[in-house]
Protein backbone atom coordinates (compact mmCIF):
# COMPACT_ATOMS: atom_id res chain seq x y z
CA UNK A 1 0.00 0.00 0.00
CA UNK A 2 1.36 3.46 -0.66
CA UNK A 3 1.74 6.00 1.94
CA UNK A 4 -0.63 8.20 0.63
CA UNK A 5 -3.38 5.45 0.08
CA UNK A 6 -2.62 4.39 3.62
CA UNK A 7 -3.03 7.93 4.90
CA UNK A 8 -6.21 8.32 3.04
CA UNK A 9 -7.28 5.20 5.08
CA UNK A 10 -5.80 6.09 8.47
CA UNK A 11 -7.85 9.32 8.18
CA UNK A 12 -10.96 7.88 7.17
CA UNK A 13 -10.57 5.37 9.81
CA UNK A 14 -10.57 8.29 12.43
CA UNK A 15 -13.64 9.64 10.95
CA UNK A 16 -15.71 6.68 12.42
CA UNK A 17 -17.01 7.08 16.25
CA UNK A 18 -16.27 3.68 17.43
CA UNK A 19 -13.92 0.58 17.14
CA UNK A 20 -16.90 -1.45 15.44
CA UNK A 21 -17.63 1.10 12.90
CA UNK A 22 -13.78 1.30 12.29
CA UNK A 23 -13.23 -2.81 12.11
CA UNK A 24 -16.28 -2.81 9.99
CA UNK A 25 -14.07 -0.20 7.39
CA UNK A 26 -11.13 -2.38 7.44
CA UNK A 27 -13.03 -5.40 6.66
CA UNK A 28 -14.43 -3.56 3.53
CA UNK A 29 -10.95 -2.54 2.38
CA UNK A 30 -9.67 -3.56 -1.08
CA UNK A 31 -6.45 -4.24 0.20
CA UNK A 32 -7.07 -7.69 0.65
CA UNK A 33 -4.31 -8.41 3.48
CA UNK A 34 -6.16 -5.65 5.30
CA UNK A 35 -9.46 -7.04 4.88
CA UNK A 36 -8.41 -10.44 6.10
CA UNK A 37 -6.92 -9.02 8.81
CA UNK A 38 -9.73 -7.36 9.74
CA UNK A 39 -12.32 -10.15 9.64
CA UNK A 40 -9.76 -12.48 11.66
CA UNK A 41 -10.49 -10.19 14.66
CA UNK A 42 -14.32 -10.51 14.16
CA UNK A 43 -15.74 -11.57 17.98
CA UNK A 44 -12.14 -10.99 19.59
CA UNK A 45 -13.31 -7.69 21.64
CA UNK A 46 -14.76 -7.75 24.79
CA UNK A 47 -16.46 -4.59 27.27
CA UNK A 48 -15.15 -4.90 30.80
CA UNK A 49 -15.41 -2.21 33.48
CA UNK A 50 -12.37 -1.61 35.10
CA UNK A 51 -11.88 0.71 38.06
CA UNK A 52 -15.12 2.97 36.86
CA UNK A 53 -13.59 3.26 32.93
CA UNK A 54 -15.38 0.92 30.19
CA UNK A 55 -11.80 -0.42 28.66
CA UNK A 56 -12.33 -2.36 25.13
CA UNK A 57 -9.75 -5.73 25.52
CA UNK A 58 -8.87 -7.90 22.69
CA UNK A 59 -9.03 -11.35 23.74
CA UNK A 60 -7.41 -14.71 22.44
CA UNK A 61 -6.80 -18.28 23.06
CA UNK A 62 -3.58 -19.19 22.68
CA UNK A 63 -1.48 -22.52 23.68
CA UNK A 64 1.11 -22.15 26.39
CA UNK A 65 4.50 -24.02 26.64
CA UNK A 66 2.38 -27.34 28.40
CA UNK A 67 -0.44 -26.82 25.10
CA UNK A 68 -3.06 -25.81 27.25
CA UNK A 69 -5.19 -22.95 25.75
CA UNK A 70 -4.66 -19.94 27.55
CA UNK A 71 -6.90 -16.46 27.90
CA UNK A 72 -4.58 -13.99 26.48
CA UNK A 73 -6.08 -10.63 27.06
CA UNK A 74 -4.78 -6.92 25.86
CA UNK A 75 -6.40 -3.28 26.53
CA UNK A 76 -6.89 -1.65 23.34
CA UNK A 77 -8.52 1.45 24.38
CA UNK A 78 -11.22 2.83 26.46
CA UNK A 79 -15.23 3.28 25.28
CA UNK A 80 -15.46 6.67 24.11
CA UNK A 81 -11.33 7.22 23.51
CA UNK A 82 -10.11 8.76 19.73
CA UNK A 83 -10.50 6.02 17.19
CA UNK A 84 -7.27 6.64 16.00
CA UNK A 85 -6.15 4.51 19.26
CA UNK A 86 -7.75 0.91 17.82
CA UNK A 87 -6.39 2.02 14.42
CA UNK A 88 -2.89 2.44 15.56
CA UNK A 89 -3.32 -0.54 17.40
CA UNK A 90 -4.36 -2.64 14.65
CA UNK A 91 -1.67 -1.75 11.90
CA UNK A 92 1.18 -2.30 14.96
CA UNK A 93 -0.14 -5.85 15.44
CA UNK A 94 -1.20 -6.71 12.07
CA UNK A 95 1.92 -4.80 9.64
CA UNK A 96 4.53 -4.00 12.19
CA UNK A 97 3.78 -0.25 11.48
CA UNK A 98 4.97 1.99 14.37
CA UNK A 99 1.55 3.20 16.33
CA UNK A 100 3.53 6.84 16.29
CA UNK A 101 3.71 6.29 12.00
CA UNK A 102 0.04 5.77 12.31
CA UNK A 103 -0.48 8.74 14.66
CA UNK A 104 1.15 11.10 12.41
CA UNK A 105 -0.83 9.58 8.89
CA UNK A 106 -3.89 10.92 10.63
CA UNK A 107 -1.81 14.17 11.29
CA UNK A 108 -2.74 13.63 15.37
CA UNK A 109 0.23 13.99 17.80
CA UNK A 110 1.21 9.83 19.42
CA UNK A 111 1.75 10.11 23.40
CA UNK A 112 4.13 7.58 24.67
CA UNK A 113 1.64 5.04 27.26
CA UNK A 114 3.25 5.69 31.31
CA UNK A 115 4.71 2.92 32.27
CA UNK A 116 3.63 1.35 35.22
Amino acid sequence: MQQNDFEALVKSLCEKENLPQALELLKASEDEEIAEAAQSLTGQFELAEVEGEKRIYHVTLQQNELGAEQEFVEHVMNEGDDVIKFVAWFFDINFEVKQSDTYQAAGKTYKQPKRS
